[in-house]
């Protein structure tokens, strides 16, 4: 393992990684924490080629870029290794050179989450940890449950009462102690910490435990790799309490140091209008760290948060890579759903098909040119939200069992005859 040390994001003091577990002392919950590695001493132990003949697809092909001992075991589940695919029908619909898509829904638990639970698990067994925790509004309350039982490590899930059905049946199925919070999501993190302050289990909570930003970072190298390490111009990613974004961040810039691409791609984060915490205080020029809480509300209630964890990494990332915020409105964020069903095959949850929107508020706003080569990081299988897809599907057509029946709806669509 070639971590060196836990650096704060907003003092720059460091700590060494056995001296503490989650954010910074002096700067409390705001101050979360970077691991730091030693380059030189990875670019001797690991490559490119290296990578290329690990035969595992998943996300621990990238162990040695990883804070994870390498006498630790690994959940059994397969992790990571999501497809990129080359989108034409959607570069064509919004105009621009080349555009691909990321779909992260096809990981276990159907969401990126799934990388940073991972990571967490796997650091638990090798601890010794007996109980994990942590407060989400679903996806990643999934991944911790589906991770944790993969190994039969008992989860403790605080999840807001207001969650998806379908997202509180799958905590349910995995065998998590839920707990519904009859608040909103930051009312339940806020009350995993106290739970895990109390009764000393281990807490997976998005940024206050450093290490999820470093499950997530392995998307990055993903991208990387996939596209033989010529990365996009651009990454697009809905941003909620600003993780992934710190993560895909913190990915880049590793590959960076170590020399294996060229540049870190422009970071576009899209935030729904009704939870835009990090794009007001990136508009305004304002801290981050010292922002106040909004009050959140969004059909994406992956990226609902009224008060960013992950906020000072994720104004960071975009101002250090010149990227952008958007905000987007619901409506634009269902539209999404359909649009990238049908010119790019992923059905993607509200959180995920925001990307879409934010891509076409980047370019009305002039941070993504039409020459520029897009990737959209879709974070969420569109079945976690399956009242949201219905919203803009469509209807089906009903028809009797009668080959006439099936001509009226044909000839009443123009659907063409073969024969």
């Amino acid at each position: 393992m070639f971590v060196t040390e836990l650096r704060c994001a907003i003092c720059a003091r460091t700590y060494h990684p056995d001296d503490v577990a989650y954010t910074c002392p002096t700067c409390g919950q705001a101050g979360t924490l970077d691991v730091l590695y030693d380059y030189e001493a990875l670019a001797q132990a690991v490559t490119p080629q290296t990578i290329a003949q690990n035969p595992d697809p998943t996300m621990w092909r990238y162990r040695a870029l990883m804070p994870l001992p390498a006498d630790a075991a690994v959940p059994p589940l397969a992790v990571g290794g999501t497809p990129t695919y080359d989108a034409p029908r959607l570069a064509d619909d919004l105009g621009l050179a080349q555009v691909w898509v990321k779909d992260d829904g096809r990981n276990p638990t159907g969401s990126l989450k799934d990388r940073a639970s991972a990571l967490i698990v796997a650091r638990a067994l090798h601890a010794g940890i007996e109980v994990v925790t942590t407060a989400s509004t679903g996806n990643a309350a999934a991944a911790l449950a589906g991770l944790a039982a993969s190994v039969g490590l008992p989860a403790v899930i605080f999840v807001p009462a207001s969650a998806p059905e379908a997202k509180i049946a799958q905590l349910l199925t995995y065998g998590a102690t839920v707990l519904l919070v009859q608040g909103n999501y930051d009312n339940a993190f806020d009350l995993a910490v106290t739970a895990s302050e109390r009764y000393g289990w281990y807490n997976r909570n998005t940024a206050m435990n450093p290490y999820t930003l470093e499950g997530k970072k392995t998307a990055a190298f993903e991208i990387a790799e996939q596209l033989n390490w010529q990365v996009p111009d651009v990454v697009v990613v809905s941003v909620g309490d600003g993780n992934i974004i710190s993560g895909l961040h913190k990915g880049f810039v590793d590959l960076h140091a170590l020399g294996w691409i060229e540049h870190v791609p422009r970071l576009v984060g899209v935030q729904a209008e009704g939870s835009a915490a990090c794009y007001a205080v990136w508009k305004a020029n304002g801290d981050p760290a010292t922002m106040p809480p909004i009050d959140s509300h969004t059909v994406a209630d992956s990226i609902a948060a009224d008060l960013p964890r992950d906020r000072v990494k994720a104004v960071r990332a975009v101002q250090q890579t010149d990227g952008a915020f958007v905000s987007v409105p619901d409506d634009a964020i269902l539209d999404g759903i359909p649009a990238l069903a049908r010119l790019s095959g992923v059905f993607a949850e509200p959180a995920a098909a925001a990307s879409y929107a934010g891509v076409r508020a980047a370019l009305d706003e002039g941070h993504i040119q039409a020459s520029d080569r897009v990737l959209l990081l879709l974070t969420g299988n569109g079945l976690k939200d399956i009242k949201s897809a219905m919203r803009v599907a469509g209807a089906g057509h009903p028809v009797q069992p009668d080959i006439d029946a099936v001509e009226q709806v044909r000839v009443s669509l123009g659907l063409p005859t073969l024969t």
